[in-house]
């Protein structure tokens, strides 16, 4: 609990990122049921039918909301939240439950203020309508789940406008919020949650980590909390073992003062990823991240795919998401001169792309980049 998010008083630890979320859905469910039944213990209707997968113990009118371009998991309850690639949901049956779009912000930022604000804001109603509407088709929508930063989805980035009107509308309609971290917690933002940015005006309902926290679980109010034992349950409930490697992670992390390291060299990668992009514009665009937590597009997924194997066989670790997207996601340990190595080395990489378009600048030196 030494860094739970603040305003979070209960954890339950799992294997991993699919299991945390399936399992967040299911205290989201029973927190609705129980209030369906006003605190009183399910009848016997109630415990029979839900044997068999049948109304009224097992309710088929209950959905959760999430949003495009989202990955919440593989498993099956989680992939009905899941919305980012065919490669991770063809050929498995899915439930009917709302999607509402998540936003694409243009960059820079400071040149697209009104247009972000007014793309947030069509998400957000859309959002609320999706909500609306499928509870007057009595199919009740009784959470709502987003990730902090759209990770897979193509590193998708919201404002704390967004996150706050989306925590509002929930609290409108009495349901839970449900705070995916499992790629964004644990420093690389700069703040040990992602969600510390949005300055939301209180703790999420819940907040799934995975990943760089070693084990998977959830934090979560002491509203959720199941009344009876064993309703969240599985043979392990998480890994005692990684949770001793977690302390010393976290330990180090205090003890080197990693999140203002994160916070420098985040800074600095970004700064140098939008003087290649200036120098570039026809091969980069749309540099972007908080802390190291950082991205940057390519025109076409081909001109992104081949600029990772560059990128790769000159000895620096990349990895893409979305559609065209390079995704940067380097050790708390990461320092200037590692990043150096790495813009150097992208330079070489995209002025070598450009020559063969017959657009490329005089060459970028390292100098003019650290300026």
């Amino acid at each position: 609990m030494d860094v739970a998010p603040p305003g979070l008083n209960a954890v339950q630890t799992m294997a991993c990122g699919s299991c945390s979320l399936e399992n967040s859905q299911k205290l989201m469910f029973m927190a609705h049921q129980k209030k369906v039944r006003d605190g009183k213990p399910p009848t016997r209707e109630e415990l029979q039918s839900c044997i068999k997968g049948q109304h009224p113990g097992s309710p088929n009118n209950l959905t959760l909301l999430s949003f495009s371009g989202s990955l919440h998991g593989r498993t099956m309850g989680a992939l009905n939240m899941t919305h980012a690639k065919w490669i991770h949901k063809l050929d498995f049956p899915q439930l009917d439950w709302p999607m509402a779009s998540f936003p694409r912000l243009r960059y820079p930022l400071e040149e697209f203020t009104r247009e972000n604000r007014e793309e947030e804001q069509r998400c957000l109603e859309e959002a609320e309508d999706l909500i609306f509407n499928y509870n007057k088709a009595g199919k009740t929508v009784v959470g709502v789940a987003v990730e902090a930063i759209q990770g897979e989805g193509g590193d998708n980035h919201a404002s704390p406008f967004f996150f706050q009107g989306l925590q509002d509308i929930t609290k409108k309609y009495n349901i839970q919020f449900l705070m995916d971290e499992v790629q964004t917690g644990c420093g690389q933002t700069g703040k040990f949650w992602a969600h510390e940015h949005f300055n939301l005006r209180e703790a999420p309902d819940i907040v799934t980590f995975s990943k760089k926290m070693l084990t998977g679980g959830f934090f979560y109010k002491e509203h959720l909390r199941p009344s009876e034992p064993g309703r969240i349950y599985n043979t392990w409930l998480g890994d005692p073992a990684k949770v001793i490697l977690l302390e010393e992670v976290v330990k180090v992390m205090k003890e080197e003062n990693l999140l203002s390291v994160v916070n420098d060299t985040g800074k600095y990668l970004v700064d140098g990823l939008k003087i290649i992009e200036k120098d570039y514009p026809g091969v980069l665009q749309n540099a972007r991240g908080i802390g190291t937590y950082c991205a940057i597009d390519f025109p076409t997924i081909e001109a992104r795919d081949k600029a990772i194997v560059d990128i790769r066989n000159k000895g620096v670790n990349v990895g893409g998401s979305g559609e065209s997207t390079l995704r940067l996601r380097p050790t708390l340990l990461a320092q200037r001169h590692h990043v150096d190595i790495f813009l150097n080395v992208l330079n070489e990489v995209v002025q070598s792309m450009a020559s063969k378009r017959n657009t490329a600048p005089p060459k970028a030196t390292k100098a003019a980049m650290a300026n």
